[in-house]
């Protein structure tokens, strides 16, 4: 199963990073307010960055690199300025 590492520009301009193995469902549960409790209200979502891991672990190995980067960094990874 594939699972991906994903960071989402929330409204209110701040990120959000996490993981799924449906990142179309679990976007959809961000944008009905079911998704994590962070992003509950931060809508609209905007997918700025997304990685493919081989398994859950390495995906959650990876959401914690990359949360613990700076905003500024985040945003170069995802390619945006």
């Amino acid at each position: 199963m594939i699972w991906v590492v994903y960071i989402i520009l929330c409204h209110d301009g701040t990120l959000y990073t996490g993981i799924s193995n449906n990142l179309e469902k679990r976007l959809e549960q961000h944008t009905n307010g079911q998704g994590a409790k962070y992003t509950k209200g931060r809508g609209p979502f905007k997918l700025i960055y997304k990685e493919k891991c081989a398994d859950r672990a390495c995906s959650s190995k990876r959401e914690i690199e990359i949360k613990k980067l700076s905003r500024e960094k985040k945003l170069s990874l995802a390619g945006v300025s």
